[in-house]
């Protein structure tokens, strides 16, 4: 019996030690599949043997359960590293196969870590097998109780098996695989048995070799190596599959982009971090850290061909100057020697960089034990790596601050010349309401005439700027707008839909995505509105001050007395009045948007573009500069916005207006704006002043404005007073007014 006891421990039954499972096949009984997961120890005693004491029975049966647990582990070890897959393409059955009623007619894909667990599973159960093997040797050698010996020489084993059986029951009943198999083995680590905790540590440590070699493989090389999608990296394809279609806004911002530009559709929508494979003991931020380093990987080791062709004439003309102006290489940070497109890639990354990646990996792939803080600062130590070659690639080489300044001259209207030109070549035909089908082409030839005449040969951006028309605005009532040649379908504002795109190439993509360039043309759209509201009214003085002097010479030469004008002159000056607040507004709220929100965030953001050498760091920087502009312009504040934007309309149809103000009818909707403007800019004065705006970072620049507009109390005291009454200005004595300034 001896022998059939030995067998029986490395799972081979008998007739005496025979597996109940098979015997009760055998008889006809039917298990329920559920038996075969369920944890019940199959290999028992014959029961018609009479011979063995009970108390020696139970001793035999404890013993010969290792026996099955060896059983078990090794076919799921040998299920998992089988690799005939690879060959037939097919996948096979439950590792289980004795317990195989549950899973016999289900299958189930390859799985990496799967065959990493059962390299480890190989080795544990090679030691128990050596053991068996010594204690068949001593009692072949010597004569010794037998139940003594082999229990005391597999004792240590009743601690680890039984537990590696429940491990791969776990793993087999959830389908565990990648993180979600990692996850399990680290919970099962932290246990009070050392003998089992070494165990299952040896089986993370090659569960973690397989992990080493994506992050390698994704960190090195920018190389998504994951064909059994267990990597929590994944392709945004895989999770579009995944969920049955494209998410609509992922896939119009995919449409936006060129169908060739690869690297930037990957950068933006190529890849996301899968939640469900990402281990638990990971942490998102480094998680997002590795991604962002892959990503940055891929992007400097695939250059596209037209950027490799730019930025190798780029460095070739640099460094025939500077070894003309300097004559030594040494101040120039580019190389001067001519440069070969193939040598590009190379050149984004150097190798020793790569290198240098690959040991920090190679370090953490060696280690023993996993050490979550070493992990997290290699990952962002590469992670800070890749940001700074990716800094170099898109700040030096890419100009990033050149297409800044040349968005801030556009976008944000510094070319205060350009658009004032533009303004007043098309001031005619934004009098009258676009044309669906040819308002873009009609707008375009005053901006491209405006060009001429402003812009310089010298401007290299201006050409990636071009004008639209995407849209034309709110409809309004007819009655709203009173003009002879206005269309009552189409609005006035419809103008307001002028926006501008700016043309950028790779690698400039990572940087200004949609969603910041979004950001540029509502401020440009807001920027315009106003300055065209600026002009009308500073057209519409000097366009009534004209004809008023052509009236007095017309009176003048005719001999008559100038007195019968004065009546004309007097219905006029309170609409000279309303006329002078409301360029009093307009002009403290260009000048406060221009220059206290602008230009200072603009050398906040220069600041921080010279001390920044991170990627990363830069674009959330630009991101706190673009929510600054568009927060202290009020723009994230709908009632706010909206009243801004109705006293801009309140001022063009003022103008439109005032410059035809001979029939009664014109007087009356003269009133009905005046009455109106005087609502909203007390409205507005009101809001702006509350607690609530003065806590928040718009506090220290909205200080400014409210005292430029509140300057001797006018707002202040017709606020406090009825909106829809028009005020005389009230007076003030002069103290009052110098403390006020």
């Amino acid at each position: 019996m001896l022998h059939e006891l030995l067998l029986a421990l490395v799972g081979y039954t008998g007739d005496l030690i025979i597996d109940e499972r098979e015997h009760q096949k055998s008889l006809g009984i039917h298990l329920h599949p559920d038996a075969a997961i369920s944890g019940h120890r199959c290999f028992k005693l014959a029961p018609d043997i009479s011979f063995i004491d009970p108390s020696e029975r139970d001793l035999i049966e404890r013993l010969i359960a290792l026996g099955f647990y060896y059983r078990e582990l090794d076919r799921f070890a040998t299920k998992s590293r089988n690799l005939s897959w690879i060959r037939s393409g097919g996948v096979s059955l439950s590792p289980l196969d004795g317990a195989s009623e549950l899973s016999s007619h289900e299958t189930e894909s390859p799985s990496v870590y799967r065959r990493a667990i059962g390299n480890g599973l190989v080795e544990e159960l090679s030691v128990y097998r050596s053991a068996v093997l010594q204690i068949e040797q001593k009692l072949l050698s010597e004569t010794m109780p037998v139940l003594a010996t082999v229990t005391q020489g597999l004792n240590k084993f009743f601690v680890i098996l039984p537990p590696l059986y429940e491990l791969v029951l776990e793993i087999e009943r959830h389908d565990l695989r990648g993180g979600k198999l990692l996850n399990l083995l680290h919970k099962r680590f932290h246990c009070g048995v050392p003998e089992l905790q070494a165990c299952i540590q040896r089986l993370l440590w090659h569960g973690h070799q397989v992990l080493y070699n994506q992050l390698a493989s994704w960190m090195v090389y920018g190389v998504l190596q994951d064909q059994h999608g267990e990597f929590f990296i994944r392709r945004q394809e895989d999770r579009d599959v995944e969920y049955g279609s494209f998410i609509p806004d992922t896939s119009d911002k995919l449409a936006r982009l060129s169908a060739d530009d690869k690297s930037s559709r990957d950068w933006h929508f190529g890849f996301h971090i899968f939640l469900d494979m990402l281990p638990e003991y990971i942490p998102m931020r480094t998680a997002e850290s590795i991604l962002f380093a892959g990503k940055s990987i891929r992007i400097l080791r695939n250059p596209t061909p037209g950027f490799k062709f730019q930025d190798a004439l780029y460095n070739q003309q640099k460094g025939k100057c500077s070894q003309k102006v300097h004559g030594s290489a040494g101040c120039d940070p580019f190389p001067k020697e001519p440069i070969n497109g193939n040598m590009i890639g190379e050149e984004f990354l150097p190798q020793s960089e790569a290198d240098k990646i690959e040991t920090m990996l190679q370090e953490l792939k060696e280690s023993l034990e996993f050490h979550k803080r070493s992990f997290e600062c290699s990952v962002e130590s590469i992670r800070t790596v890749a940001a700074s070659h990716l800094w170099q690639l898109v700040v030096v080489r890419a100009d990033l601050n050149g297409h800044l300044k040349a968005l801030k001259d556009y976008f944000l209207l510094a070319k205060g010349d350009f658009f004032q030109c533009f303004l007043e070549e098309s001031r005619q035909l934004m009098r009258l309401p676009p044309r669906p089908s040819t308002a873009e082409a009609e707008i375009t030839v005053p901006f491209q005439l405006a060009a001429i005449k402003t812009i310089s040969e010298g401007d290299r951006y201006f050409s990636r700027v071009s004008l639209r028309m995407p849209s034309f605005g709110i409809p309004v009532k007819s009655s709203q707008v009173d003009l002879s040649n206005a269309s009552s379908e189409t609005p006035l504002d419809g103008w307001d839909g002028i926006a501008l795109e700016y043309f950028v190439d790779w690698p400039l993509q990572l940087f200004f995505t949609q969603e910041v360039l979004s950001k540029y043309r509502i401020i440009f759209q807001y920027l315009l509105r106003l300055k065209r509201t600026q002009m009308e009214l500073e057209k519409s003085w000097a366009s009534v001050m004209h004809q008023d002097h052509t009236d007095f010479a017309k009176h003048r030469k005719e001999r008559k007395n100038c007195s019968t004008s004065q009546p004309r002159r007097q219905r006029l000056i309170p609409l000279w009045h309303v006329r002078e607040h409301m360029a009093f507004l307009i002009r403290n709220l260009q000048f406060y948007i221009q220059v206290d929100v602008i230009e200072s965030q603009w050398k906040v953001l220069q600041s921080h573009i010279q001390n920044s050498q991170d990627f990363t760091e830069l674009v959330g920087l630009h991101q706190e500069y673009l929510s600054a502009l568009i927060s202290q312009s009020f723009l994230d504040i709908g009632s706010v916005s909206r009243i801004l934007g109705s006293i801009m309309v309140l001022c063009l149809q003022f103008c439109w207006n005032i410059e035809n103000q001979d029939s009664s009818e014109k007087t009356s909707e003269l009133e009905r704006i005046t009455e109106e403007f005087n609502k909203k800019s007390n409205s507005l004065y009101t809001i702006l002043r509350s607690s609530r705006l003065s806590g928040s970072q718009r506090a220290p620049f909205l200080r400014r404005f409210l005292l430029r507009m509140n300057f001797n109390s006018f707002f202040e005291a017709t606020a406090r007073g009825v909106l829809n009454v028009v005020r005389p200005r009230p007076s003030v004595p002069v103290s009052n007014q110098q403390t006020s300034i």
